[in-house]
C-alpha cells in the first residue's frame, strides 16, 4: 500500500497538467482539477493499479459567494483494497455545464441531481437531471448563499378550494435583530442597588 506522500506524487504524475494542486492535511490527500477534465480524472483514480478508487462515497457543492469561480464540486473517493481515501475538487460556475461522471460511478446519479436542486451547477450528459429535494415548483436554489432565508413562495393547504395552494411570502413582522445576551448581564449589582433576591443569599449566609 502506497503512503500518502507517494500516493500523490504518483498521481499528479499520471494526471499532469489535469492536476493542479495536490496537498496532504490532517492524513487526507485532496487534489485539485480542472473542471473540463473531471471525467479522465475519476476514471484514472478509478482504474490505476496504484490507485483503486472504486467507490464514490458522496459529492457535494460548495458556493464561494464573492470568488471567481463562485462554486466548487467536490468529489470523495475511497479505495477499499488500498484503506485510502482521497477528495477531488474542481472550481466551477453556473452557466457553464460540467460533465456528468454517472458514466464512471453509478452513485453520482442522485448526488448530481442534488447539487443542481440547491446550488444551480448543470451537469452535462447526465441522464435524468430533475430536482430531488425541492418541490416541482420551487423557484432558486436553496443553497446559494444569496438565497433569501424566507425563500420566495410559501405552500399551504386551502381549506376553499381543498388544494395545496402557493402564494408569495407575506411576513407579519420584520426580521429583529438578536445579541444572544442574557438579559441579566446588564444588571451589574451595585452596592447601593443590589439585584432582587440577593437578601436572602446574605441572610443565608449570615
Amino acid at each position: 500500500m502506497p503512503t500518502l506522500e507517494n500516493l500523490a506524487t504518483r498521481i499528479a504524475e499520471t494526471l499532469g497538467s489535469d492536476c493542479l494542486d495536490k496537498t496532504i492535511c490532517h492524513n487526507e490527500l485532496t487534489l485539485d482539477v480542472y473542471p473540463n477534465s473531471i471525467v479522465r480524472v475519476l476514471t484514472i483514480l478509478r482504474d490505476n493499479l496504484a490507485c483503486k478508487f472504486k467507490v464514490l462515497v458522496d459529492i457535494c457543492g460548495v458556493d464561494y459567494l464573492g470568488e471567481i469561480p463562485r462554486f466548487k464540486i467536490v468529489y470523495h473517493l475511497l479505495s477499499l483494497e488500498h484503506n485510502q481515501r482521497i477528495r477531488v475538487k474542481c472550481g466551477v460556475n453556473a452557466d457553464v455545464p460540467i460533465s456528468s461522471v454517472t458514466s464512471i460511478f453509478n452513485a453520482a446519479n442522485w448526488y448530481e441531481r442534488e447539487i443542481w436542486d440547491l446550488f444551480g451547477i448543470p451537469f452535462a450528459n447526465h441522464p435524468d437531471l430533475r430536482r430531488i429535494m425541492t418541490d416541482y415548483n420551487f423557484e432558486g436554489h436553496p443553497l446559494r448563499k444569496d438565497f433569501p432565508l424566507t425563500g420566495y413562495i410559501e405552500v399551504r393547504y386551502n381549506e376553499e378550494e381543498k388544494r395545496v395552494a402557493y402564494e408569495p411570502i407575506r411576513l407579519t413582522q420584520d426580521y429583529r435583530s438578536f445579541d444572544f445576551l442574557s438579559p441579566w448581564e446588564g444588571m451589574l449589582p451595585q452596592e447601593s442597588d443590589p439585584l432582587p433576591g440577593d437578601e436572602k443569599a446574605e441572610s443565608h449566609h449570615d
